[in-house]
């Protein structure tokens, strides 16, 4: 008889590592993602990736607006029944409660190599510190925040000038790969999960719009993780003349000059340490261009000072 499985998730991530139960022969019963929202243009009604996915496959989706003292949710996952939960990203709390409702628990496929940077933007977070390794781990939830032990984690390295959308990408297809190298074990009562060094942890807090604007009194390694760490969205950004010009990708050179300034025709822009050359650029209300073609029709020329 198949084991009954609950998916709970919501962001793109998410996406690869529930088609791949489902492709697989899983028998994933239930999912459970965030409610639809408004699109970023205040435009029409947004549902969830997972819940248009849910709906591709004809899997029943449940989108509360919170699982905290919901009655109703519990009694449904309760008569469920189910045999495992996979959390994926779902983007809420789980109380001690809904746990006991399972019998081999609740597994959380979390994007990095616990205990580093646990929290709500591990991806983001590696790539602004400049991380050179991330990865995921298979953890058991409790009730603290990425804390539970790990039975197994899977390093990947990043690539050099990596952004957010490609390293998510890659992060979430070995998930959705490893999960099946994990699952059966863990319906089989056979997989050992191990307490993190809970001393070694660091958080990966959930980004503020108001990190993404660029200082250029900032070293230049530091400026290129925060431009890969937010490309595409939120975006690394700079101000000039009232406008906003968001970068989406950048390279390291060594160029050396005052903080802010054009330094060459090259749009290097110099740092507190070294220099950045933009390669790619989106000034506000305008599509993504080449650094080339921006280069054309800018005001923006050798000298200006952009700090």
């Amino acid at each position: 008889m198949l084991k009954k499985i609950i998916f709970m998730g919501t962001p793109l991530f998410a996406v690869p590592i529930l088609k791949s139960l489902y492709q697989n022969g899983y028998l994933v019963s239930l999912v459970y993602t965030q409610p639809a929202k408004k699109s970023q243009r205040g435009m029409g009604i947004k549902a969830s990736p997972i819940q248009n996915l849910s709906e591709t496959l004809n899997i029943e989706c449940r989108t509360p607006f919170s699982l905290s003292n919901n009655q109703e949710e519990y009694d449904y996952m309760k008569k469920l029944d189910a045999d495992l939960a996979i959390v994926v990203g779902y983007g809420q709390i789980l109380t001690k409660e809904l746990l006991s409702l399972v019998k081999n628990g609740f597994i959380n496929i979390h994007a990095s190599l616990l205990p580093k940077w646990r929290g709500a933007a591990p991806i983001q977070r590696s790539l602004m510190n400049s991380d050179k390794q991330t990865g995921i781990s298979i953890m058991k939830i409790n009730e603290k925040l990425d804390a539970g032990p790990v039975c197994n984690s899977y390093p990947l390295d990043i690539l050099e000038n990596e952004n957010f959308e490609s390293l998510s990408e890659r992060l979430s297809l070995l998930a959705s790969e490893k999960i099946l190298d994990n699952i059966d074990d863990i319906f089989l009562g056979k997989t050992i999960f191990k307490e993190q060094d809970h001393d070694s942890s660091t958080y990966a807090k959930k980004i503020n719009k108001s990190e993404s604007q660029i200082s250029w009194n900032d070293s230049a390694i530091n400026i290129i993780g925060k431009i890969n760490g937010l490309s595409p969205f939120p975006g690394a950004f700079f101000i000039h003349k009232g406008e906003r010009y968001k970068i989406l990708k950048a390279e390291l050179t060594g160029t050396k000059g005052n903080p802010g300034l054009l330094l060459n025709d090259n749009f290097e822009i110099g740092c507190a340490e070294n220099s950045i050359k933009i390669l790619e650029i989106q000034r506000e209300g305008k599509r993504v261009q080449k650094i080339q073609e921006f280069m054309l029709g800018s005001q923006i020329k050798k000298g200006t000072n952009l700090a």
